[in-house]
């Protein structure tokens, strides 16, 4: 009796995910085309405020973080770009319809 129940229970556990239709999963949204990006202006932003910390605890001398915050600051420039532009290519559309 135990053997068959068991039998039973692995013939459910197997099968179950079979009877699921592709109608009743969720909708997954589409990623987002500057999700990278943007995690990429965060860690940035988080290096500049490290950078000033460290700064003001006397571990970076005045030209060391001067020179890294141009830098930080250049590259930080150039993500944001890169996301108005995609931004702008997103909301623009894609393909023009035959008149």
């Amino acid at each position: 009796m135990f053997i068959a129940a068991a039998i039973l229970l692995l013939v459910l556990a197997f099968a179950a995910p079979l009877l699921i239709r592709a109608k009743d999963l969720p909708v997954v949204p589409p990623p987002s085309p500057t999700l990278h990006l943007d995690q990429r202006r965060g860690t940035i932003y988080e290096n500049l405020r490290d950078l000033q910390n460290e700064y003001r605890m006397g571990k970076l001398s005045d030209e060391d973080y001067q020179s890294t915050k141009k830098d930080l600051q250049g590259e930080l420039a150039t993500v944001m770009a890169q996301i108005e532009r995609a931004k702008k290519a997103a909301a623009s559309p894609t393909s023009e319809e035959p008149a």
